[in-house]
């Protein structure tokens, strides 16, 4: 993005609690408060608030919308019922993976009522989608190239307008019922209008994040955004709430085996994979990334054709989580992984199956070295070794996560 950073609605919030601000997909976002490690720990432990503003927004709306965007998605979307969100991946016509999004499906009224405004394409029902930060215009523009023909589907960009903040930890039904309401204490993947509250705040809430604690994600008119910011820490320090930022969002989603869009799968079109892997590693489709969520075969979308392929190859490669089994250089990205006989190898005698995607200490762990690896002929149980340098190669276990 040319020209300086874009900045949220809480910049002057972020920098009044401290943050140490860094330019994030071209938005002046903190990367931490006080450090990582606090921070990643007090949303495990109590509760973390994170300004996810730079995070889209997108509504979509037209008769038919559920059975449009399924066509176009791996999620049975027909299968979600109104008031619940769920996760897909939106696949190119060769299979590879262009982006994931959390969406939720509700009716056109409670869209009105959350101040998103009417569609100019009303239906009974709509759906409220939440690309990735640094593809917004991308999906944009894909979701428009398959919109049909006779103008029944219509894509909203929301983004500019909206702010997003994440409310996430043990605490944080408690932190939410005292600023909004019990009325807005919304179940795990459920979503609503915000229902009245003393302190007047509108806009959307759903029951989801990207720490894999109870937590919410709420979505305001951009000057909102402050007021609801302070409101939910002065609320919320008593209940131990903490500003988090970037590093220990990036620490927290790794512990639970979160994609990372851009560097656990990256659109080929977008570029090649950096950081020491081989230059096509990152395209790749559903069957893949072995999530146990977000894929349904039994519909027809777009890609499906290569994701079948990959489901009958035993030898595709497919993403699992690595453990350190001693201590060691780090797992970092673009480290290779071998295979583990009776001894460790060499970093010269690697019999390399794959490559670090993600990977990073965890603070939930004692900082026992975790990673993300795309490996070939392996099964959780198996033992690995991670050429973490030139000189050392480290054993780990591989495991399906959530690591804990």
């Amino acid at each position: 993005m040319e020209g300086p950073p874009l900045r949220t609605a809480c910049f002057d919030e972020h920098v009044a609690c401290g943050g140490n601000m860094v330019d994030f997909h071209g938005f002046e976002l903190p990367i931490w408060y006080s450090s990582i490690s606090e921070e990643h720990l007090a949303t495990r432990s109590t509760a973390g608030l994170f300004d996810v503003s730079h995070m889209g927004f997108f509504r979509f709306s037209g008769e038919g919308v559920c059975l449009w965007l399924e066509g176009i998605s791996t999620q049975q979307v027909s299968n979600i019922s109104v008031g619940r969100c769920a996760y897909t991946h939106f696949l190119d016509e060769e299979g590879s993976i262009i982006d994931d999004m959390i969406f939720s499906v509700t009716d056109e009224q409670s869209v009105i009522n959350s101040g998103c405004g009417e569609s100019q394409n009303p239906s009974e029902i709509a759906i409220l989608g939440v690309p990735n930060a640094s593809m917004i215009q991308t999906m944009f523009n894909w979701f428009n190239k398959h919109l049909p023909e006779d103008g029944s589907i219509t894509v909203d960009d929301l983004s500019d307008t909206t702010s997003i903040l994440a409310l996430q930890g043990p605490a944080s039904p408690e932190i939410l019922a005292e600023v909004l309401g019990n009325d807005n204490v919304v179940g795990r993947f459920k979503g609503q209008a915000i229902a009245v509250n003393d302190n007047g705040i509108s806009g959307w809430i759903q029951g989801t994040g990207y720490t894999g604690e109870r937590g919410f994600e709420i979505f305001i008119a951009n000057e909102i955004a402050p007021l609801l910011w302070r409101l939910l820490l002065e609320k919320g320090s008593v209940h131990g709430l903490v500003p988090v930022g970037l590093g220990a969002r990036d620490t927290l989603r790794l512990e639970k085996g979160y994609l990372l869009s851009g560097q656990d799968f990256l659109w080929p079109p977008l570029g090649e994979a950096e950081g020491g892997l081989p230059s096509d590693f990152l395209d790749r489709d559903s069957w893949q990334t072995n999530l146990p969520f977000g894929l349904g075969l039994e519909h027809q979308f777009v890609g499906r054709s290569r994701v079948m392929e990959s489901k009958q190859n035993p030898e595709s490669e497919l993403w699992w989580g690595l453990r350190y089994l001693t201590k060691g250089p780090l797992p970092r990205p673009g480290k290779a992984v071998a295979r583990m006989g009776e001894e460790v190898p060499s970093p010269d005698e690697a019999d390399i199956i794959g490559w670090v995607t993600s990977g990073a200490p965890s603070p939930s762990l004692d900082n026992c070295g975790i990673a993300m690896a795309y490996l070939t002929g392996v099964d959780e149980g198996d033992k690995v070794a991670v050429v973490a340098s030139q000189r050392k190669c480290i054993p780990a276990i591989v495991v399906r996560p959530p690591f804990f």
